[in-house]
């Protein structure tokens, strides 16, 4: 497994080279000394359809947007990159952003199911941490801005769990039947059990998938709950003891009670990076641009980090935290960390998915 450190914190920012100006268009003019007839201006788009996570963009930004510029954003949500790819390849809507994660970036950049951002329509991209960008799943950074970070964590209600919790293994036991929420992603539940078996996450093939299938079988059965949108508020409401979860979704519950503790799995785990990306044929791609450069402002990227606590790659918006989000483990975990960014594994996904849905039938 790659090891990773989580190098965005907000102490200590990176020196980031000055945007380069962008160069006004002049009308051009000939020997007769008369200017060209200028083109019709476009007629600017009233609104734009955001396809995107549940509980991850602020209410108050889109109000914010919508009162700045007149454009109205129409947001639909999804609980995973699966669920999100066989929608927008159904093409029953025209989206014009979408917010899919590093490998399903990677797939749709293969699918040229992508259009490639105009950069000089984002100026604020200067203020996203270096070190996400121009990654393997999207070289040269050409259809993506990253939006959060983040990683998947394990979440105990130490009032009600007093074992020690260091990984997956402790936390998949008989002894917690009925007592877990876990993410309700069948390529996360795939990768946590090939990591208690020392194999990289990224290496899914039929023999692999054979080595994990008694595992998963097996912790299937102890789950009470699978939750992408919110497995917070079952923890909340004391209907289970523990979980894995969002990173995002654990600091919310530190914030509410000190009593849920936040674990970085010893086994490893996803370190995920998702994005904005404007769809191949958008409708109204300058205004989804728009949103984007508007969401990069340091003000307007804190007020997502207020509302949904995970990594901000936004070095200036970070500048604006408080000590105390900046020292909220599950939003900035510390120390060297066994992170992997998951890749594109092809038809392997569907694999996965018809595998899930035996052992959950089952």
């Amino acid at each position: 497994m790659r090891y990773l450190r989580l190098w965005i914190t907000c102490f200590a920012v990176l020196a980031l080279a000055l945007a380069g100006c962008k160069k006004e268009k002049s009308a051009s003019t000939g020997d007769s000394g008369s200017t060209a007839t200028e083109s019709k201006p476009k007629a600017k788009a009233k609104e734009i359809n955001l396809f995107a996570w549940s509980e991850y963009v602020p209410q108050d930004v889109i109000d914010q947007f919508t009162n700045e510029t007149g454009i109205r954003v129409n947001y639909e949500t999804y609980a995973n990159n699966e669920e999100m790819l066989a929608k927008l390849v159904a093409g029953g809507t025209k989206y014009d952003l979408i917010q899919p994660s590093e490998y399903t970036i990677e797939a749709l950049i293969k699918d040229n199911r992508l259009a490639p951002l105009d950069h000089a329509n984002i100026p604020n991209l200067k203020n996203i941490d270096p070190a996400l960008t121009n990654l393997a799943h999207d070289p040269g950074s050409k259809y993506s801005v990253p939006w959060m970070t983040g990683t998947v964590c394990i979440v105990v209600n130490t009032d009600r769990i007093k074992d020690p919790i260091k990984g997956f293994k402790d936390v998949f036991q008989d002894k917690y039947k009925g007592r877990l929420v876990v993410l309700d992603d069948n390529r996360e539940i795939v990768s946590w059990a090939l990591s208690t078996l020392g194999i990289e996450p990224n290496n899914i093939t039929p023999e692999t998938l054979e080595k994990v299938k008694p595992i998963i079988k097996k912790w299937v059965s102890l789950v009470k709950i699978f939750d992408s949108d919110s497995p917070k508020t079952a923890l909340l409401n004391g209907d289970v003891d523990m979980g894995v979860v969002w990173s995002g979704e654990a600091a919310i519950l530190y914030e509410k009670d000190k009593k849920f503790r936040f674990i970085v799995p010893e086994e490893g785990t996803h370190l995920f990076i998702d994005s904005l990306c404007v769809p191949k044929n958008a409708p109204h791609k300058e205004a989804a641009e728009e949103f984007i450069n508007f969401c990069l402002r340091p003000e307007v990227s804190k007020m997502i980090s207020d509302s949904f606590p995970y990594t901000n790659p936004n070095l200036e918006a970070c500048k604006l935290l408080s000590a105390e989000q900046l020292e909220n483990e599950a939003s900035y975990p510390k120390g060297n960390l066994k992170l992997e960014i998951f890749r594109d594994i092809g038809d392997m996904g569907a694999e996965i998915d018809r595998m899930m849905t035996d052992i959950r039938a089952g």
